[in-house]
């Protein structure tokens, strides 16, 4: 009977082992990750955007940009201080339409002095998502710094139902603080997907998964704060490069402009005539345009120094240089990985070095 007792006594133990784990109470409770060791100091530099954004109610579309300030948005996050120690400052508070090349200058100035001092380890700037990729990459090629730099925005305003604004901050912030952010260039996080700056772009109006990488691929996936990383980029970024806006009130005039049927070339003697020391086409196809376009630009390159690069209005794939048109022979640069926003960026920095064709190809090349 003791014998009996016994080996029932273990059956019922073998078969509450098996039911336990799957019992509510049985499963520990979800807790946000923790830095391992000493908290890295996290810097939040706010400059508006849709993340601090307002709608005039819940059920509006419309919202305004920059309703809240960094110390909303920080406090707005639940256990964002268990992944680092935080501050914060507002640089500007505004829709990222109306960046402007003065807010770039003053942004990288604030991020090169903050990335200087021991008391910060890493910097999340949050930003509208309108031109985000193009602040991203300025940052990239003019940052000096091996620390972290992680840009983050949202699709959805703070007061909308399910934002995500708050998710991607805290994404954000655990990128910002983990070691292996370091020397992998500037990055924006959004969405899980962790993204290398040249790389991004935005590629819906509307959706939360507007930002992708289309021609490389995301560097990283961060879920929650747990992050699994990629591989780096291969291009020169941060402290790789040859430009430094130190000292620099403005950058010089490039515009884009998109190439369509029967496009007319008058749109680029308007741009030159107006003090465009650069111009970016968006080109059809592999970053083509009709002869009138072509033979203008070759005239205003040749006759007043006019950098020219060819872009495309295509979304993925490479512009190829001399592959339909003579580069070479007309003085202008492909783009290569380039989209226009990003062409436009690189060839604003590189005319602060150079106006000579052939050096600022090298630059497209490298970078």
């Amino acid at each position: 009977m003791k014998m009996r007792r016994q080996s029932l006594a273990c059956t019922l133990a073998a078969i509450l082992a098996l039911l336990l784990p799957t019992l509510p109470s049985a499963q520990p409770a979800a807790k946000a990750p923790t830095a391992q060791g000493p908290k890295a100091k996290v810097r939040i530099v706010a400059t508006g955007g849709t993340i601090a954004g307002a709608q005039g109610d819940s059920g509006s579309y419309g919202y305004k940009s920059g309703a809240f300030k960094v110390e909303d948005l920080i406090q707005g996050v639940p256990h964002l201080d268990t992944l680092a120690r935080l501050s914060g400052e507002q640089v500007v508070n505004i829709g990222s339409q109306d960046m402007n090349d003065t807010v770039w200058l003053k942004l990288a100035a604030r991020v090169n002095a903050l990335l200087a001092s021991p008391d910060v380890d890493g910097i999340v700037v949050t930003h509208g998502t309108d031109t985000l990729e193009e602040t991203a990459y300025f940052l990239d090629l003019v940052v000096k710094s091996d620390k972290p730099v992680v840009l983050v925005g949202s699709m959805r305003p703070a007061t909308a139902i399910s934002a995500d604004g708050p998710a991607n901050l805290y994404n954000g912030v655990a990128v910002a603080a983990s070691p292996e952010a370091r020397g992998r260039g500037v990055l924006v996080v959004i969405n899980d997907e962790i993204h290398a700056a040249r790389n991004v772009t935005k590629m819906n109006t509307t959706n939360v998964e507007t930002f992708h990488s289309p021609n490389r691929g995301p560097a990283g996936l961060v879920n929650t704060g747990a992050i699994t990383w990629m591989d780096p980029v291969d291009k020169k970024h941060t402290k790789a490069t040859e430009f430094s806006v130190k000292g620099l009130k403005t950058l010089p005039r490039v515009d884009i402009l998109y190439a369509h049927a029967n496009m007319s070339p008058d749109l680029i003697e308007a741009a030159v005539d107006n003090g465009a020391q650069g111009l970016v086409i968006a080109g059809v196809g592999d970053g083509n345009m009709t002869q009138a376009s072509i033979d203008t630009l070759e005239k205003v390159q040749r006759e007043h120094g006019v950098a020219v690069v060819r872009s495309s209005r295509v979304p993925t794939g490479l512009v190829l240089r001399d592959n339909e048109i003579n580069d070479d022979q007309k003085g202008f640069v492909a783009s290569g990985e380039f989209n226009p926003p990003k062409s436009r960026v690189l060839l604003q920095l590189a005319l602060t070095k150079t106006c000579r064709p052939e050096r600022i190809q090298r630059m497209f090349d490298e970078y």
